[in-house]
């Protein structure tokens, strides 16, 4: 079952794709964090949801939100696909233990070994305010965590 909304964030460090650490609680009292799980590097869906939070960065960025892309593979696929499609944000390995923070959030599907189609806005008290789960094909619709944000407190 993934996190509920108004639930404390399950806190995580995570390699970004610069073997760089990364805590999600490092961000409160500071930004609020917008978590994106997706299944694959380089997969379809994938790229058009990423290169939308690319094109639309000064959108989250302006808002002073965080976005943090979480997905199960190797910090180096990461980085060459970070590199290939210019994200601006970071792009964190839920490689091993293989979707430990994926399976904290309830969006690791264990059959296939990937993390679902979880959203999840964080405000600056670590305490979720939005989710959203889809399936590996369905893409997600962006609106709606815009909304999120804009509902959330200065």
């Amino acid at each position: 079952m993934a996190v509920e909304v108004g639930s404390k964030a399950p806190d995580f460090t995570l390699s970004d794709s610069n073997k760089q650490q990364v805590t999600l609680s490092s961000f409160q009292g500071d930004k609020p964090v917008l978590l994106v799980f997706y299944p694959f590097a380089f997969s379809g869906v994938c790229t058009g949801e990423l290169c939308q939070l690319r094109d639309e960065f000064a959108d989250y960025d302006g808002k002073g939100v965080q976005v943090l892309g979480v997905s199960v593979d190797t910090p180096f696929s990461l980085k060459a696909w970070a590199e290939q499609q210019g994200y601006q944000f970071p792009l964190l390995s839920d490689f091993w233990p293989h979707g430990d923070v994926a399976k904290a959030y309830g969006v690791f599907n264990e059959g296939a070994g990937m993390a679902l189609r979880g959203t999840f806005l964080v405000d600056k008290d670590g305490i979720v305010r939005f989710t959203e789960v889809n399936q590996p094909g369905e893409a997600r619709d962006q609106e709606a965590w815009k909304k999120a944000m804009a509902a959330l407190p200065a």
